[in-house]
């Protein structure tokens, strides 16, 4: 997937539901700072809740479409 292209949860990259790789896809990023960037925000912002957004991006993003 090129970035820009759609946002969509990856089949491929992923560790629980792809909304990360998908993230990092769309965003042209390493999947790995996405994620690291994800736990960071979400430990040390109370205003970011982390989880509660993680499961909103699961049941939104559609499943990558290949």
């Amino acid at each position: 997937m090129t970035p820009g292209q759609g946002l969509w949860r990856s089949r491929d990259d992923r560790m629980i539901a792809g909304v990360c790789g998908g993230l990092a896809a769309f965003l042209g990023w390493s999947s790995t700072a996405v994620r690291v960037l994800y736990v960071v925000f979400s430990v040390c912002s109370v205003a970011f809740p982390g989880i509660l957004i993680y499961l909103i991006l699961w049941l939104v993003m559609p499943l990558d479409r290949r």
